[in-house]
């Protein structure tokens, strides 16, 4: 279709055209809001960490008895909290860079390729990556604090830890 030039174009249209082009701007909001969840998850995943080894540690002053496990579901717990927070800013510059505008700043540092998106697959793709990893580390966090009681249990959990890596292969896999 052959694009009309701006003189073409009567008052209405480009009223309409630069409103509708302009109301891509709504995304600010999401992109500022998923970078202010992503710190705080950082904060609260941090606190977490913290809190576990001042208070649960076998080190701490009021260590109460917990066991290892207990300790290691926490400390992961926490790490699912990191992750989730790098999937709020993949998703918050990833969106800002396809809907507003390239982050020049981030250009300038070429090692550093894991916000860069060039389409909306890219963006998903990166995402779902980053959930299958907060998927892992949650089951990881569920399968601590399991206690067995039958081999047929562990053989469900021996099955759930199989296909969880195969999932992980195919969608590391080379097409």
């Amino acid at each position: 279709m052959k694009e009309k030039l701006e003189e073409e174009q009567n008052f209405m249209e480009r009223f309409f055209e630069r409103g509708l082009w302009s109301s891509r701007y709504i995304v600010v909001l999401a992109v500022v809001f998923s970078v202010i969840s992503a710190m705080s998850l950082f904060m609260i995943g941090s606190y977490e960490i913290v809190y576990t080894l001042l208070h649960d540690s076998p080190l701490s002053v009021s260590h109460q008895g917990h066991s290892h496990s207990k300790l290691m579901s926490k400390i992961i717990g926490a790490i699912d909290l990191y992750l989730i927070g790098v999937v709020l800013l993949i998703f918050g510059f990833g969106i800002y860079e396809l809907f507003i505008s390239r982050i020049d700043v981030a250009r300038k540092n070429t090692d550093v390729t894991i916000l860069e998106v060039k389409n909306i697959d890219e963006l998903k793709n990166k995402i779902i990556k980053v959930i299958i990893m907060v998927l892992i580390v949650t089951f990881f966090k569920k399968v601590l604090d399991m206690s067995y009681n039958s081999p047929v249990e562990m053989m469900y959990f021996a099955v759930s830890i199989f296909a969880l890596s195969f999932g992980v292969y195919l969608i590391n896999r080379k097409n």
